[in-house]
């Protein structure tokens, strides 16, 4: 019934205006290369990323809550993937596939519950001292895990912190070529943002790099052949495996919310509009079962891709849906995008996270509150320590956080009875 009267209430919208299908264009242009990186980083095949972004983008719009979210492949989510798959499967293999589909079901079917219940007050269990801490772990982690990539280095060993650092430590096996399109990305995304906030930066480096590579017969690593044609339907899900991914696609449903959450409330502000976030957990699982049928892996809400929507001119969640199709519809091209340099993927995960590291909030609550710093920093080292597992950083968070909270109590109460006084004799 929940998800029917909210079909109805979108369905009364005759047609997308233009600023939808600009904005939804616009978006689209983003999410191809973002999808390719998004899904090296969880594990899969580059083409899955493509998945990723084409029918959950479509079937999510129908659902949501907020006009401007857009969903899809993201960052924080396709960590949470790889963390969650990697002690199962080697990554890239069939197995590993089968298990992102699984777990991409089983977060989508929380999420739907969790909608559909009217739940969406869960989201609340992570305070903002815990989101600190994980997604600026998260974001670290990511950074790292893309240098070996911008920098052209090959055959790191390690954990993704030791990989990473290692290919900090040795410029020696620094690709020049590698590093030229990262530095040349990095500068294309961020100084066109000084220029205007709708430079399509990311897609400029994209299509340059592409024609670059193929000039000068670039020996770097690509992405590799991507076979044109629509998505196969022929899913696989590895059933064995349903109760070693109960806890981790729980975590996922949950903390992969926190993301799409806060853009709705963010913009909602911004708007003086309403946004419901019961609505939102059904658009969220309608999405990831959409993955998990399209053979993808985890998929969630984008800051990033939802700013550039509300920017390029969207007014309904229509731009979220033309999106997914024009994806859907450029599918057969993929094949264009084989010679893109994996640098420049690199480049672009690092350019897109790097934003989550604030410094400053872990200085604002070092000068007002030391409990919160606690948790925010035990979570962050957590975070770091237990990766790539970091679903088992948030719980070590939600610990720190029930200590914080009783630790409080006990802190209070104790000052009440020192203002009190003790007893006097009478």
């Amino acid at each position: 019934m929940f998800g029917n009267e909210f079909v109805r209430s979108h369905l009364k919208i005759s047609r997308p205006s233009s600023g939808d299908i600009v904005a939804g264009i616009s978006v689209a242009l983003l999410a191809l290369p973002q999808g390719l990186a998004y899904a090296e980083l969880a594990g899969m095949p580059a083409k899955y990323g493509l998945y990723a972004a084409a029918i959950p983008s479509l079937l999510a719009a129908i659902f949501a809550s907020s006009s401007y979210l857009q969903t899809g492949p993201v960052a924080l989510t396709a960590l949470l993937t790889y963390g969650a798959l990697q002690g199962f499967a080697e990554p890239f293999s069939s197995e590993f596939i089968e298990l992102a589909a699984l777990l991409a079901l089983m977060v989508g079917i929380f999420r739907l519950l969790f909608g559909v219940l009217k739940l969406g007050r869960i989201a609340n269990l992570l305070t903002d001292s815990v989101i600190l801490g994980f997604t600026t772990g998260a974001a670290i982690l990511i950074i790292f895990s893309q240098l070996p990539k911008s920098l052209g280095v090959e055959g790191t060993e390690g954990g993704v912190l030791s990989s990473g650092w290692e290919s900090i430590c040795n410029p020696d096996q620094w690709k020049i070529g590698a590093l030229l399109f990262s530095i040349a990305t990095i500068i294309v995304i961020f100084g066109g943002r000084l220029l205007h906030r709708l430079f399509p930066g990311v897609l400029i480096a994209v299509v340059c790099g592409i024609a670059i590579s193929h000039l000068i017969s670039y020996s770097g690593p690509v992405v590799g052949e991507l076979s044109g044609g629509f998505i196969s339907f022929k899913f696989r899900f590895a059933w064995s495996s349903l109760i070693d991914l109960l806890v981790p696609s729980i975590i996922i449903a949950i903390v992969g919310f926190a993301e799409p959450a806060a853009i709705a409330r963010t913009f909602s502000k911004e708007d003086k509009s309403t946004w419901n976030p019961n609505k939102e957990f059904v658009s969220q699982g309608v999405a990831n079962i959409a993955a998990a049928i399209s053979n993808a892996f985890p998929v969630g809400g984008s800051f990033g891709r939802s700013s550039l929507n509300k920017f390029a001119g969207a007014e309904t969640p229509w731009a979220g849906a033309i999106t997914g199709a024009f994806v859907l519809a450029v599918l057969p091209l993929a094949f264009l995008l084989s010679e893109l340099p994996s640098a420049i993927l690199g480049a672009t995960v690092i350019g897109a996270v790097v934003k989550l590291v604030k410094p400053r909030e872990f200085l604002k609550l070092f000068l007002n509150d030391l409990t919160q710093l606690f948790i925010a920093v035990g979570t962050l080292i957590a975070t770091l320590l237990t990766a790539p597992r970091i679903d088992r950083g948030i719980i070590i968070g939600l610990l720190l956080s029930l200590i914080g909270f009783f630790g409080g109590r006990v802190r209070r109460r104790g000052n009440t009875k020192s203002k009190n006084g003790p007893p006097v004799a009478r």
